[in-house]
């Protein structure tokens, strides 16, 4: 190694380290990090844009309008790129830095790799407190920056030049690793950044990571199957692991050989386009009866990287008590849940390899005629869901089959939390793989237009970002219609405007409680029979959008053939229903009150103890 050294700040040394960095994706030498998105202020705004500003043309850097909706972006992006590329997300001390705390935990919980990087206090502590510094009289050390401790999965504060050296590497190694992926943290304060350091020019030398494909132990191969081998019914769950190893086409020719209907998680849609052969529906409490009558009856369940979440298990009650499962995962984690034969490895090579271990058996035909006659049921009941009627409001689902009709096949669908995440996972027809990014693991209000931007950014022109959300969502976070305006990154944004937050208001309702503060009618207000109507269009069009307001599913229509030729972000609403459902069944534990003096509380309650004498108890 060179004992040659340049000498740089700490925060010009990052920067160039990261410009250094590169991966492959689909045969191209590309940069690890595509770009950044930054505001800068007080703690980031002299040192580190300093030198984020010296390799603009190397790594961009794209201002947003909040620090939660561009670390959005970033997982948006990621998802885009199925973990393979990844973006910085830079804020400054204090609420600018815990704007991004949300973003993390979606990050987190849908294990998607980004680095965020925010400024801190001052090491040395002469001049502190300091502008946007909380105190702890007990723990000196502590910062807002620790709050990432519990959604990140690398966390460090560099306290001296030469940390990075050694952090770094192991922030890149942490995001890019199949079974530890996450969000990483670095908090920079402010005295460290400006500090110039000898790093020795070896540290700046140019890397191509390549993401490991981790091979599962072979005796666990074996016991998967041996046990598939004696499924009379066995069932595959494909989840988001499936999609960002790659391994769609692995698992759907292995479904096929062996005869295996596949159902898919809520990350694992657009794993299979929805009229492959073998996929039979959107598993769990938002997705398909012809999936959740399967997963009833299974004996074996293959579940596929997926972390099982209770929106994919029916809170356990979706699955017989005595089904056996095998995981699947490159996280141990998720591999041994529910006393699962865990196999620990890449989706892609896992299935190769228990395609190879299970010889020539194959499950009988029966079970993929029964999975067929299910899903063409199903499929017929969306049809009749999304069929025009006459009646004078639209529902989520008609409007959802025009926008799914009118999408290209390279179109990506965004959406995220509210009632549209049940209506679109079980209506959305996916035409092309990895074409659906349902955020569902943190149902993060806000994700979808920063996601949509960040989709865009991945996407390069190939195909349009349709961002489908509600009234409520909307107005939590859309400024980044006006990052998407000003960057040129076109997408086009449907609002499905029905008066609040219906769907939780539905399960108000449901567990017993009369429609309290969700939909704006039964808020707090000067005038509940005269709610002040946002012009969502009028408002998209203030951020330099182009925007129409339909007035029913014709303009609906028509608009999304207008909305093709525009040269720029065009937003759409329309008024819908916030009472109809397309109708799922599985159940969902949630907490009623034990005691109540409403009826339709107690009757909600005696519900909710049978579906919890339902539950599969794991081990």
């Amino acid at each position: 190694m060179s004992e040659r050294t340049v000498r740089l700040t700490m925060a010009q040394a990052l920067v160039r380290y990261l410009t250094r960095q590169f991966t492959v994706i689909d045969g191209e030498e590309v940069p690890l990090f595509a770009g950044a998105f930054g505001i800068f202020g007080h703690g980031n705004v002299t040192c580190l844009s300093e030198a984020l500003e010296a390799v603009q043309d190397e790594l961009p850097t794209w201002r947003g309008q909040n620090e939660q909706s561009m670390a959005l972006a970033a997982a948006g992006f990621a998802k885009a790129m199925r973990r393979r590329q990844l973006m910085i997300a830079t804020s400054s001390i204090g609420p600018g830095a815990l704007n991004m705390v949300t973003a993390a935990g979606t990050a987190h919980a849908n294990r998607l790799p980004m680095l965020l990087i925010a400024g801190d206090t001052f090491t040395n502590r002469l001049p502190d407190p300091v502008l946007q510094q909380v105190e702890h009289y007990e723990n000196p050390t502590v910062t807002v920056n620790d709050a990432f401790k519990a959604v990140t999965r690398y966390w460090d504060r560099i306290s001296h030049p030469a940390q990075i050296i050694a952090s770094l590497p192991q922030a890149i190694a942490t995001m890019l690793d199949p079974a530890d992926c996450g969000p990483a943290f670095i908090a920079l304060p402010q005295d460290t950044q400006e500090l110039a350091f000898d790093y020795p020019e070896a540290f700046f030398e140019k890397r191509v990571w390549t993401i490991p494909r981790p091979r599962p132990d072979r005796d666990s191969v074996i016991r998967a199957a041996d046990l598939l081998r004696t499924a009379r019914k066995p069932l595959i769950i494909a989840g988001g692991g499936v999609r960002y190893s790659g391994a769609g086409e692995t698992l759907a020719q292995f479904a096929r050989e062996r005869g295996i209907p596949v159902v898919e998680t809520v990350a694992g849609k657009g794993t299979l386009t929805h009229y492959d052969p073998v996929h039979a529906g959107p598993i769990g409490i938002i997705g398909s009866t012809s999936a959740n009558e399967l997963a009833g009856d299974a004996d074996v369940v293959l579940a596929v990287g997926t972390r099982l979440q209770d929106f994919t298990t029916g809170s356990w009650t979706a699955f017989d008590h005595e089904a056996r499962f095998i995981g699947v995962n490159a996280a141990r984690f998720d591999a041994g849940k529910h006393r699962a034969v865990a196999v620990v490895g890449d989706a892609r090579e896992a299935m190769t390899e228990l395609d190879a271990a299970l010889g020539d058996w194959r499950a009988d035909a029966a079970r993929m005629a029964q999975a067929s006659e299910l899903f063409r049921h199903w499929d017929a009941v969306v049809d009749e869901h999304q069929q025009r009627s006459d009646t004078p409001v639209p529902t989520y689902a008609q409007v959802i089959g025009i926008v799914n009709r009118s999408a290209d096949s390279a179109d990506h669908l965004i959406a995220a939390a509210g009632g549209i995440p049940g209506e679109v996972q079980k209506g959305w027809r996916v035409k092309n793989p990895d074409t659906y990014d349902l955020e569902f693991g943190f149902s993060c209000m806000g994700y979808e237009i920063p996601a949509g931007w960040g989709h865009a950014m991945a996407m390069k022109g190939e195909g349009t970002p349709i961002v489908m959300i509600g009234d409520g969502t909307y107005m939590m976070m859309n400024s980044d219609i006006y990052s998407s305006v000003i960057t040129g990154h076109k997408l086009i944004v449907v609002v499905c405007d029905n008066g609040g937050f219906a769907v939780i208001n539905r399960l108000q309702e449901f567990k017993g409680t009369p429609g309290f503060n969700n939909l704006l009618k039964d808020c707090r207000v000067t005038d509940p029979d005269n709610v002040p109507h946002v012009d969502w269009a009028a408002h998209a069009r203030s951020m330099g959008a182009e925007a129409r307001h339909c007035q029913d599913l014709d303009e609906l229509e028509a608009a999304l053939e207008w909305a093709r030729t525009t040269d720029r972000t065009t937003v759409l609403s329309i008024v819908t229903d916030a009472f109809s459902w397309v109708p799922g069944d599985a159940d969902w534990d949630v907490g009623v009150p034990e005691v109540s003096l409403r009826d339709s509380v107690q009757q909600a309650r005696a519900h909710q103890e049978q579906i919890r004498a339902k539950q599969r108890i794991g081990v």
